[in-house]
Order: C-alpha cells, then structure tokens, then sequence
C-alpha cells in the first residue's frame, strides 16, 4: 500500500512541477513582450499639451478609439475596464488609454504636459495650474 502512495506523490510532484516551470515560461515570454512594447512606447512618444476633460474606467469597446486599435488589443483586455480620458488636443476631442498610475495622476478639467504614444498616455510632464 506504500508503494501506491508513493506513486501518487510522484504524479503529483511530476504535474507541479510541469505547471511552476509553464508559469516560468509564459511569465518570460509576457515579461520580453511587454519590454519591447515599452521600448516602442519610448521610442514614438511626444511631449503635447492637453486639456483633460473627462477620467472614467471603461472597456475598451466602449471608449471611441480606432477599430484598428481595438483589433489589435488582447482579447482580455477587452473584457476589462482600462483607464480612459477624454482630452482635448487642439481642436480634436480624443479618447486616451493611460497606465493605472498616470491614470490617478492626471487632474480633472486641467491642462496637462504629457508623453503622448499615439493615443497612449505614457507620462505626465508638468501641469499648469
């Protein structure tokens, strides 16, 4: 009866160890893709002027973005409410996707200096009050 058992830990050990060494790998290959994505972020951004008109956290489908741009999002990123400010840049009124961070520093209804990336916010500059 030992022995069974000892077969059982063994399958049991063999599966966690497939599953930690799939996470490893997967958390690799996420972690490379998200690098490159960052140096591309880098690489096209601008300093613009903006004046925040509206914050909310909303999914992407809702938000009035390029259908080009909701194609090329993740499938799960399109289930889940992303931060969105509406701005306006010039005399265009734009919807604007942003990181959680820069998302809580943005001030409403104020003119703000930020890193633009196409419609991606990636930074504050300063803001003027």
């Amino acid at each position: 009866m030992k022995w069974e058992w000892y077969h059982l830990y063994l399958i049991l050990a063999v599966v966690i160890g497939v599953v930690v060494g799939g996470y490893i790998f997967i958390k690799k290959k996420i972690r490379k893709k998200m690098d490159d994505q960052q140096a591309l972020v880098n690489q096209h951004k601008t300093v613009t002027s903006i004046l925040v008109l509206d914050k909310r956290k909303d999914k992407i489908t809702n938000a009035n973005v390029p259908k080009a741009v909701i194609d090329q999002v993740p499938k799960i990123y399109k289930m889940k409410k992303m931060p969105i400010v509406k701005a306006k840049i010039g005399p265009q009124v734009m919807d604007l996707m942003c990181d959680e961070e820069v998302f809580e520093k943005i001030p409403l209804r104020k003119t703000v200096k930020v890193e633009l990336a196409g419609i991606f916010i990636a930074g504050i500059k300063q803001g003027k009050k």
